[in-house]
């Protein structure tokens, strides 16, 4: 595992979007095409900007998928993550990806689960673009995580400190708002990413990122696991590092 630290948001999001085309650029030369997953949150806003700016990217041989989504949020909720995916990454790319599998989280939610699994069973997964939460999740995958699952996708029942996040990153009005529920992406399927390319800032991950980087790997801090992929970069600014011990740069 690399893991980098930068003094702001902004180098920290450029530097995982650079890293991060590059692989994209690579997997289009190598086999013509590319697959990668996107996550969201504020953690994401610099890293995506960023991303949708690479030059010489053809998007047009990309496929994107969807890590997580909430169960019973409409779309033109301003939380909802299909919502942010489109203002903030697709609509802004400069010309359409091949396909983008959003998870849709109104209707059957385990018809929608057994369908984009169906499809990213499929499908080889050259970049996963992730996050940490304060609770050490990975995706929604909440503590304690099923490590064991091989569903690709699951509904997950987000946990007290989950939801605390999102309301106290204002995403919405109070936490009895935040939905109970999500689709998420399972912790083995995020696994089977040739590349992770994992972007955390801020001092309220700081303890989360310490237990995930400097722990041990246990589904009590899901995103522990990473330290078992063969291929993870960790970009950190100085808040969200400010408890690690043993900082390795990539």
């Amino acid at each position: 595992m690399d893991v980098q630290v930068f003094g702001t948001k902004q180098e920290m999001g450029m530097s995982a979007a650079e890293d991060g085309a590059k692989l994209i650029r690579e997997a289009i030369a190598k086999q013509g095409s590319a697959n990668i997953v996107v996550a969201t949150g504020s953690s994401q806003l610099q890293m995506l900007s960023a991303l949708a700016r690479e030059p010489d990217i053809d998007w047009h041989r990309v496929t994107g998928f969807h890590l997580d989504e909430y169960v019973g949020l409409p779309a033109t909720h301003p939380a909802s993550f299909r919502r942010y995916l489109w203002e903030r990454f697709v609509s802004q790319l400069p010309c359409p990806l091949t396909a983008f599998h959003y998870i849709d989280g109104e209707g059957d939610c385990q018809a929608t689960c057994q369908y984009l699994g169906k499809i990213i069973s499929q499908t080889s997964i050259d970049v996963a673009f992730v996050g940490i939460g304060e609770n050490g999740h990975l995706a929604f995958n909440d503590p304690p995580a099923d490590f064991d699952t091989r569903l690709p996708y699951f509904v997950a029942t987000l946990d007290l400190g989950c939801r605390q996040q999102q309301c106290n990153e204002g995403w919405f009005p109070s936490i009895e708002a935040v939905p109970q529920q999500a689709i998420t992406m399972s912790i083995h399927q995020i696994m089977q990413s040739e590349s992770i390319i994992c972007t955390v800032p801020d001092e309220r991950k700081a303890v989360a990122v310490c237990d995930a980087l400097e722990g041990e790997v246990s589904p009590i801090v899901p995103a522990s696991i990473l330290n078992l992929h063969r291929k993870v970069t960790v970009y950190l600014d100085v808040p969200a590092a400010s408890r690690l011990t043993q900082l390795k740069f990539g």
